[in-house]
């Protein structure tokens, strides 16, 4: 009886010991330097269980209201696009947030293959249903909004002041440039 008790105390500080070392593992914030000339950005190494990449973007217009959809690579049809109740991110309507020299931060989900509709966020989010495919073709607004778009892997949303200081450097590479 008294060894079973031993053997059962033993099991459990193991499992709590993998336990506490899995949970140091990623929980481990390392700084990674990069470096562009003269200059160094210092990024956030991502753990094995790093988050979607942050895509960053400039657009050629004033399209920061305005809902995006994902067209195919032809922009022939529509791919992806968001019901009215789905225009929200961290219980806000989604618009990107506005970053340095005229970079957008995505919060909605885009790609390169982004299109703008003709409706803002509040107006999409006011309708009583989500609109078909055939009505979105008719209400989009600018098929080729994008003049650059970028996916970075080393940065959370969250971090704006990181992300800004690596735009203040001329995007050192850090980003990979998908357009």
């Amino acid at each position: 009886m008294i060894s079973n008790n031993l053997l059962m105390i033993k099991n459990q500080s193991i499992n709590l010991v993998m336990i506490l070392s899995i949970f140091t593992l990623f929980s481990c914030k390392e700084q990674q330097a990069i470096t562009n000339g003269d200059n160094q950005v210092n990024v956030p190494k991502r753990s094995a269980k790093a988050l979607a990449p942050v895509i960053i973007y400039k657009t050629n217009g004033d399209f920061y209201n305005y809902v995006p959809i994902i067209m195919n690579d032809t922009k022939s049809e529509i791919v992806s696009y968001p019901d009215v109740k789905d225009v929200f991110y961290k219980g806000q309507l989604a618009y990107p947030t506005k970053l340095e020299n005229n970079y957008l931060l995505d919060n909605r989900g885009i790609s390169k293959n982004v299109v703008f509709l003709k409706y803002t966020y509040k107006e999409y989010s006011s309708l009583k249903v989500t609109p078909d495919k055939d009505i979105l073709l008719k209400m989009i607004l600018e098929k080729n909004p994008l003049t650059e778009i970028y996916s970075c892997d080393k940065f959370s949303k969250t971090d704006i002041e990181g992300i800004n200081k690596f735009i203040s450097q001329g995007l050192p590479g850090v980003c990979k440039n998908i357009k």
